[in-house]
């Protein structure tokens, strides 16, 4: 694990909201053929599946000076598990609420992504996705919306779907 600043990451800019119409053709989700009232299974399954990843000698390791290491993959994912229980609960308690642009690359930076304990990431990771099962298994109503700045408007179903990408996608980058 190194202090120091690593190389900077290429900011992700693209939208990712496509993973709604089609499979990813990286790690293969669908998201039209998951069921998210089964969203509760699939975050626990998630965050262990992390947790052996960052138990991995290499997990400090970035594959490429630009490429984010499976700690800051871990990273990023414990906080969309924060950032998205927020989210859906705004959900399911405001009339469409729109939700601040979060950047995730600033994050990473702010928040020093690569010099992270990895057993301590994957303790909190596991206590977000926790968090955020809990707050799925209040939904009653998975027709409710709620928007991104950039516009983009999600039911809770659909928001569902493109949550789980995330994560999954990330394990993919890691071969996790």
């Amino acid at each position: 694990m190194t202090a120091e600043r690593p190389a900077a990451v290429e900011p992700e800019s693209k939208n990712w909201t496509w993973v709604l119409e089609r499979p990813c053709p990286d790690c293969g989700f669908a998201a039209a053929e998951f069921d998210p009232i089964t969203i509760g299974a699939a975050l626990a399954d998630n965050a262990r599946r992390w947790e052996a990843v960052l138990a991995r000698p290499d997990a400090t390791v970035r594959p490429a000076t630009t490429v984010w290491s499976p700690v800051e993959y871990a990273c990023h994912v414990r906080d969309v598990f924060r950032i998205f229980d927020t989210r859906l609960r705004r959900m399911l308690v405001e009339e469409g609420p729109r939700f601040a642009n979060w950047d995730q690359d600033d994050t990473a930076v702010e928040d020093h992504y690569w010099a992270q304990d990895p057993a301590v990431v994957a303790k909190v990771l596991r206590a977000n996705a926790d968090a955020l099962a809990a707050t799925y298994a209040t939904v009653t109503d998975w027709t409710r919306t709620g928007s991104r700045s950039d516009g983009a408007t999600f039911t809770v179903d659909s928001f569902t779907r493109y949550l789980l990408h995330d994560p999954l996608h990330h394990l993919w980058d890691v071969a996790g």
